[in-house]
């Protein structure tokens, strides 16, 4: 059988094993020196004032939510089309996410949807540069200005992401999120990060993920809530040495995207990621097409497994996932674009090693996988 190709893989090498053995050597596993190195070199790259790590982009999301304020009975306008962690994370501090619908050509939250989803209780807003596209901050950040609203980013999947003015994702100045799965553009196997312009947000954050101890890190008094949200200096140099070599990894990450965008364009009635546009880049997280509307996906999926290639819906409606449902009343209808975007997402095996052999085996499948889902949903 043919090899298979998976959904993603890490590139790892023997830098990040020469800097794993020494942590480990160094009996130094947690909150040691790679700590604060990993956390300097991504607060330089992403060109802010600090960065604090945390064991995953849940976390970073939780820590950030509360710096910027949340309180008990806040709603937050946030979008229905992303990972559940991004409105999870409300919920945690017993507000409320309140949802609108996305852009049909970026896929992020729509702004006018968006203000007019800000009610009464609106507290602030989280938006998801989804797939790693830049959302149009500056009109939401003139939505919050207006209506003296905070901003938290979830930047999990965009990392290397710039926005028109040349501005990383994440540098605008507002509490931004960055995950660090093994799929993510910098792995650390599990991780995230949280950047901010406040140092004061800074100290708070570090106290909070480490079970609230006081700043000076005495055993003797723990002087707020906290949790234990630390990453381990073990991460912390599969950190380091990732960040050594992001800019490469990024490059070999737009190379796969530039392949299957030429590849893919003659499949009738596929939609593939739209391309950067007004100045804005896409950090490329993973490739995501909308299959045709006649196309069976479950279908297509299986058709693709058959020939050794992973994929996967990419992402559902968080709206209509059953907790959802039962706590808020959700139901099929409320936001059309979301829905349709979900029931018709795919997404394709997407890595910086990925060759071009492999890029053609997958467009060659998808083509004949749709065609076939294609037959079955007109025979039904």
């Amino acid at each position: 059988m043919t090899h298979a190709i998976p959904l993603a893989r890490p590139v790892i090498g023997e830098r990040e094993e020469e800097l794993v053995l020494e942590v480990l050597r160094s009996g130094r596993l947690s909150l040691g020196p790679r700590l604060e190195e990993f956390e300097r070199g991504f607060a330089r790259w992403i060109g802010v004032g600090h960065a604090s790590a945390v064991s995953s982009g849940t976390a970073a999301l939780h820590l950030a939510v509360r710096a910027a304020g949340i309180q008990d009975g806040d709603e937050v306008v946030t979008t229905p089309f992303s990972f559940v962690a991004s409105a999870n994370c409300v919920l945690y501090e017993r507000a409320r996410p309140v949802f609108c619908d996305i852009d049909p050509r970026t896929l992020n939250i729509d702004p006018a949807a968006a203000e007019a989803a800000v009610g009464d209780r609106t507290a602030g807003l989280l938006p998801v540069h989804v797939f790693g596209y830049p959302v149009d901050m500056p009109a939401l950040e003139r939505i919050a200005a207006q209506r003296s609203l905070w901003i938290v980013e979830d930047a999990c999947e965009a990392l290397g992401g710039r926005h028109a003015d040349g501005r990383a994702i994440g540098a605008r100045g507002n509490l931004a999120a960055f995950a660090f799965y093994a799929n993510k553009q910098l792995t650390t196997g599990e991780g995230g990060m949280v950047v901010c312009r406040d140092g004061d947000d800074k100290v708070r954050i570090d106290s909070e993920r480490n079970q609230g101890r006081a700043p000076d890190m005495s055993w003797l008094d723990h002087d707020r809530l906290g949790f234990n949200y630390r990453l381990s200096d073990i991460a912390c140099a599969l950190g380091v040495a990732q960040l050594a070599r992001l800019d490469d990894l990024l490059s070999a990450r737009a190379r796969v995207a530039s392949l299957y965008g030429e590849i893919l364009a003659d499949i009738e009635g596929l939609e593939l990621p739209c391309p950067d546009a007004d100045g804005d880049i896409r950090g490329w997280f993973v490739y995501v097409v909308q299959l045709p509307r006649d196309a069976d996906r479950g279908r297509v999926i299986a058709l693709l497994r058959e020939q050794g290639i992973e994929s996967k819906p990419y992402l559902p409606a968080i709206h209509l996932m059953s907790f959802y449902r039962e706590r808020f009343g959700h139901r099929e209808g409320e936001f059309p674009v979301c829905e349709d975007a979900a029931r018709r997402s795919l997404a394709l095996p997407f890595f910086p090693e990925m060759t071009e052999g492999q890029v053609a085996r997958v467009a060659d499948g998808l083509a004949a996988a749709v065609g076939a889902a294609r037959t079955v949903s007109t025979r039904t």
